[in-house]
């Protein structure tokens, strides 16, 4: 991906010597949050997918690549944005791509008659804290819309391509164009009425709409792509194996577990790269609609 030219971003924050906090979470929640790196070292990302449902029952909420659970009140933010010193090349990096999506996206949003407000990238390491609680490493990058930041510890990049198998700059700027989709979802008032429908729901229920969304997030991660004019040969190609690499049944069958449908909250492996083709070949968000019809 073609980023050299490219500013950065001025909406960002840099979280220093932070904890981990949860907004009314208690006790037991911040113990969970201590011991998720541990659970993923050891269990892998079954583990995680266990102590994340415990985590949302304790107040933990987002959506991300690896996380998708559903907004819940919180107590602590971070620094303000662009006041906390230089940044490092990785967050260079980032923050070049996140200035890639505000320009798309201004763009879209002008094209429809609106204007776009930025999100935020909140970047921490290992532990933070965030508008919808706690922000532990182990839980992967993730949107909050309770405060509009997208929250990431780079160290992800890394796990990307150690651990899942996908390296390549812009497997990593699809992370970033991910999440920012999701800030798209919550400008259009999406995340909140799926949000709505899923109290109505019952679990299994609850999975298949969250599965939509992030297809959707997907879907609009490939439109970004796209319509950046920066992309090089085989660019979409480290995009759909990241896509494919955290796909719900890869990362059930990778944890020693039968894919198990009914709890999946992302989608399957060819489910996500199969989206994140689409809205890159088409390069129009109207071509995202994960909610009519099969995905």
């Amino acid at each position: 991906m073609r980023l050299d030219d490219e500013k950065e971003s001025s909406n960002y924050e840099i979280q220093r010597g932070g904890r981990g906090g949860f907004g009314g979470g208690g006790g037991g929640g911040n113990l969970i949050a201590m011991l998720l790196p541990m659970i993923g070292s050891r269990f892998g990302c079954g583990g995680i997918v266990i102590a994340l449902a415990v985590l949302a029952f304790l107040n933990f909420s987002g959506s991300g690549l690896l996380t998708g659970d559903s907004p819940s009140p919180a107590t602590e933010q971070g620094a303000p944005a662009g006041q906390n010193g230089e940044v490092t090349e990785v967050q260079s990096f980032s923050l070049k791509v996140l200035n890639t999506t505000e320009r798309v996206w201004g763009e879209i949003f002008r094209e429809n008659g609106r204007q776009y407000q930025p999100a935020v990238l909140s970047f921490y390491a290992q532990s933070g804290r965030s508008g919808c609680g706690a922000a532990q490493s182990a839980m992967g990058p993730f949107y909050c819309p309770l405060d509009e930041k997208i929250y990431l510890d780079t160290d992800f990049f890394r796990e990307l391509q150690q651990r899942f198998g996908a390296p390549g700059d812009f497997a990593q700027a699809y992370v970033i164009g991910h999440e920012v989709a999701h800030h798209v979802q919550h400008l259009e008032g999406q995340l909140e009425e799926v949000n709505q429908a899923q109290r109505q729901l019952g679990e299994a229920q609850a999975n298949a709409l969250q599965v939509r969304i992030e297809l959707q997030a997907d879907c609009y991660a490939g439109v970004w792509a796209r319509r950046t004019g920066l992309m090089e040969p085989g660019d979409l190609e480290e995009g759909l194996r990241a896509a494919a690499a955290i796909g719900d049944d890869t990362l059930q069958k990778e944890a020693g577990r039968r894919p198990v449908p009914d709890s999946f909250t992302h989608g399957t492996s060819a489910q996500r790269a199969a989206w994140l083709r689409r809205g890159y070949e088409s390069g129009d968000p109207a071509q995202c609609d994960t909610f009519s019809g099969d995905i």
